[in-house]
């Protein structure tokens, strides 16, 4: 029997064992970078947007939580002829790292200041079985938001993660996160959407993808082919060449089925306009902003979606959606956490159910990550809630279990 995977030491752990060392978080010390200007602070916003994102704590839109060290901020001038005072010159965000000057402070509103900090990357460590049968440490390369673990040499075997997500005196047991198993389980599907006898028999699918902005992609370096719709109608198409399926995206960031249904004729994201006069044969919807609203309204409303969809004859597919910052799901880790524990994903398994809706559950997918030794934050770029590539490509996985050859 394999022992299971202990912390020895503060930055040790045993496996079968085996004693290993891991190298504590990466530090680095930023000195002088100049910041062309500081925008004035504005401390009644969330902190990522309080004031300048320091360059070394910024991730794809958003500044990375707790990755500053707030004692270690020293703003100069640029000739280092004047040190600037914290609350009289210049204020700052300590658990986010953004930086902005003070009104009736020295730090004119054009003016370029040097900044001296220090901050500490995340590292994603692999525990490796080697082809001798030893055991080994294999570091994985240090990145402030989203580390990945190390590839292996041939005839190497992973057995686990070690994650270090920041500032940390020694590992936790939140650190360890052995390989329970290497993919996803299957999962049984009780309802096929009509779509899929429309594609074996190749005929034309027109399809909607209708969303917020993990739909729309904006953020995404590579958008026409990382975005899920995208790699999922490419997979279709590879699955299904006969078929030819028209792709139509309709993605409005931060944003909710509510404002969809508010939005007055001709604007740009109108219901009506947008959604339904664009007459697909199948939409797929993914709102992980529905998740904060509450649920009877959004239930009712969402039984009214279903009845317009029926009556322009369109079939749909929901996607229920990633897992985003723990704190906002009411977590406090990223694994033991199958679960999901949002009322709005339990809302749209049942709504699915009781109305012959095909569910998508991509949650799922997220919510076992963690078996993969996969910390799931690790699949957002701003390290919040925007999924990269290979979180957009676990909404395709959901989605072609739907539509199985």
């Amino acid at each position: 029997m394999i022992t299971p995977l202990q912390i020895s030491g503060d930055w040790q752990v045993t496996l079968e064992q085996t004693k290993l060392s891991i190298a504590p978080p990466n530090e680095i010390k930023v000195t002088g970078e100049v910041l062309e200007a500081l925008p004035e602070f504005q401390p009644d916003v969330s902190g990522w947007s309080k004031g300048l994102k320091l360059p070394g704590v910024k991730a794809q839109e958003c500044s990375v939580r707790h990755a500053m060290d707030p004692a270690s901020i020293v703003i100069r001038s640029t000739d280092a002829a004047v040190t600037y005072e914290r609350g009289k010159d210049y204020e700052m965000d300590p658990e986010w790292g953004t930086v902005g000057r003070l009104s009736g402070g020295r730090i004119a509103a054009d003016q370029p200041v040097a900044a001296s900090y220090r901050y500490v990357q995340m590292r994603l460590d692999s525990i490796v079985r080697r082809k001798d049968g030893t055991l080994a440490i294999v570091s994985g390369t240090p990145h402030v938001s989203q580390p990945q673990p190390p590839a292996l040499s041939a005839g190497e075997e992973r057995l686990a993660n070690l994650y270090l997500p920041g500032p940390l005196d020694q590992l936790t047991p939140d650190c360890l996160f052995p390989i329970l198993e290497t993919e996803f389980p299957p999962v049984p599907i009780s309802r096929f959407p009509e779509a899929l006898a429309k594609l074996k028999r190749g005929e034309p699918l027109k399809i909607l993808a209708w969303g917020d902005s993990v739909t729309d992609g904006s953020y995404l370096p590579n958008r026409e082919t990382d975005r899920w719709q995208s790699q999922f109608v490419a997979r279709l198409r590879e699955r299904f060449p006969q078929s030819k399926i028209e792709l139509v995206t309709e993605g409005w960031g931060g944003r909710t089925t509510s404002a969809y249904l508010a939005e007055p004729p001709g604007s740009l994201h109108n219901y009506q306009e947008k959604v339904l006069a664009t007459r697909p044969d199948l939409i797929i919807s993914e709102f992980v902003n529905d998740a904060n609203h509450p649920i009877e309204p959004l239930l009712d409303q969402y039984k009214r979606l279903l009845r317009d969809f029926r009556d322009i004859g369109a079939e749909w597919i929901i996607l229920t959606p990633h897992y985003v910052r723990p704190d906002w799901m009411a977590l406090n880790k990223q694994k033991e956490i199958d679960e999901d524990p949002r009322p709005y994903v339990k809302m749209l398994r049942k709504f699915g159910a009781e109305q012959g809706v095909p569910i998508a559950d991509a949650s799922l997918r997220w919510g076992r990550l963690w078996r993969q030794g996969i910390p799931y934050l690790t699949f957002h770029s701003n390290n919040i809630n925007h999924p990269d590539a290979r979180g957009m490509k676990l909404f395709a996985d959901s989605l072609m279990e739907l539509f199985p050859e």
